[in-house]
């Protein structure tokens, strides 16, 4: 089934117009997303709005917008006063300028959109505009609202179509210099940045979204169909992190060499007596002997474990 449109109006550069619609480029919708739940009843959780003092419910038609000045002072801003200021954008997308692509720096890029033809007129208009943007080699520069506010968006050619991607204000950009002023200004030798470059070499290809693997996303489908199943769940351990150190110049040799940093020689640790394990863990190594609960709790706990399966499934079904 075809997604809605998030907006629909006019295209228009100059005295040219033709109905669009405007679809987001993008989904999340193939993601996996939970539900919170009552632990107690497996029901799910509901939301509602309530007064911040009297904690009495609201109803939606007693709602209105209200914008902070002080603690506990607000202006209250009614619809029919925002329908008074809304702009011509609302219901066109207006081209203002156009500029190189190559001008727009990407913290400006926000989110991208397809925008189609609306209907069945309006398609030779449509395509005018489109060969106009593609043939400048150039992105058109345009307003449009969305969600109550005002965006500039970029339009390119694609394909058969257009894109649109949505830009952010100046004041929305954060200056980079308060972040990136105390980074230390470090003099590379060339030996290292060769070192680099060999690096970069090996790993280059091409851009294939296709080969893109959403490992989290693969874990997740794995657990939901364990815990369907029954199957017990058991914890993992964290991977050690590894604290010898070892220099730039001889992590760069490795790299190439395809030997992994922990084939360095570890500094030389006091030898444990035989047949006992060390008492105190060194550091990183907590996490991986949590799991270690004894055979005793071991046993214990598969023990539990179809019960606690059972029950929560019990759960599920009741909500």
């Amino acid at each position: 089934m075809a997604p809605r449109a998030n907006w629909k109006g006019f295209l228009r550069l100059s005295l040219v117009t033709c109905p669009v619609a405007l679809f987001p480029a993008t989904s999340d919708s193939e993601k996996i997303s939970f539900n919170q739940i009552n632990r107690n009843t497996g029901h799910r959780i509901k939301y509602m709005k309530v007064d911040a003092d009297t904690g009495e419910e609201v109803s939606s038609d007693d709602i209105m917008k209200g914008y902070k000045v002080d603690t506990d002072t607000y202006i209250e801003i009614s619809k029919d006063e925002l329908d008074n200021i809304a702009l011509e954008s609302t219901r066109t997308i207006e081209i203002d300028q156009f500029v190189p692509k190559s001008e727009i720096d990407e913290l400006y890029l926000v989110r991208p959109y397809y925008i189609v033809p609306d209907g069945k007129v309006g398609h030779d208009a449509y395509a005018v505009i489109r060969e106009t943007i593609r043939s400048l080699d150039k992105v058109a520069l345009a307003r449009v609202v969305l969600t109550n506010r005002e965006h500039v968006i970029a339009l390119e050619a694609r394909d058969n179509g257009l894109m649109g991607m949505l830009l952010r204000y100046p004041y929305e950009v954060r200056n980079s210099a308060e972040y990136f002023d105390d980074i230390q200004d470090v003099k590379i030798t060339k030996d290292m940045l060769d070192l680099a470059k060999h690096i970069v070499q090996q790993k280059s290809g091409h851009f294939e979204p296709a080969k893109f693997e959403d490992h989290y996303e693969a874990a997740l489908t794995e657990l939901i169909n364990k815990k369907r199943n029954g199957e017990r769940i058991s914890p993992v351990s964290k991977p050690v992190s590894n604290d010898n150190v070892i220099s730039l110049m001889d992590a760069l040799k490795r790299s190439i060499s395809g030997k992994p940093a922990s084939a360095a020689k570890p500094a030389a640790a006091p030898k444990a007596a035989k047949g006992k394990k060390p008492r105190k863990a060194a550091a990183g190594q907590r996490e991986m002997l949590l799991p270690i609960a004894g055979k005793r709790a071991a046993k214990a706990d598969e023990k539990r474990a179809p019960k606690e399966v059972k029950a929560k499934g019990r759960a599920r079904k009741a909500g």
